[in-house]
C-alpha cells in the first residue's frame, strides 16, 4: 500500500492478506455529528450504520462494484473486503471522498434504513 493512499483514506485503514485485501474503520466518533440527526431513530455511527451507508453508497454511486465488494460490519467496526484490490481501492477512494463532502453524505444516508 501507497503512503499517499494511506493517508487519503485515514481514518479508513487497508489490511491486504493472502487471497484479498480489507477496509476498515473503527467506529464511533468519525462522521458522528451526521449520524446524530438520526440519533432518535436509533443510528450511533458503529459499524452497521456504516455498513447500511457503504450499501448505499455502493448502490448509488458504484453499481458497478457491487458484485466485487463485500461489506462486514459488526458493533465497534466498519469492514469491507475483496478479493479484488483495484475493486475495494476505487470503492475505498470513492466512499472516503463522500465523508468528505457532508451534504453528499447525509443525502445517502437518507436513504439508509437501521438494522
Amino acid at each position: 500500500m501507497n503512503e499517499d493512499l494511506e493517508k487519503k483514506l485515514e481514518p479508513f485503514f487497508w489490511i491486504e492478506y493472502k487471497g484479498g485485501v480489507s477496509l476498515g474503520l473503527s467506529a464511533g466518533s468519525f462522521k458522528k455529528e451526521i449520524f446524530d440527526t438520526r440519533k432518535d431513530e436509533g443510528f450511533e455511527g458503529n459499524g452497521y450504520d456504516w455498513g447500511s451507508l457503504a450499501r448505499v453508497f455502493l448502490n448509488e454511486k458504484m453499481p458497478e462494484l457491487k458484485g466485487e465488494i463485500n461489506l462486514d460490519p459488526e458493533a465497534e467496526m466498519f469492514s469491507a473486503y475483496s478479493k479484488n484490490a483495484m475493486a475495494l481501492q476505487k470503492f475505498a477512494l470513492g466512499f472516503r471522498a463522500m465523508c468528505d463532502d457532508d451534504e453528499m453524505m447525509s443525502n445517502l444516508f437518507s436513504q439508509v434504513e437501521i438494522d
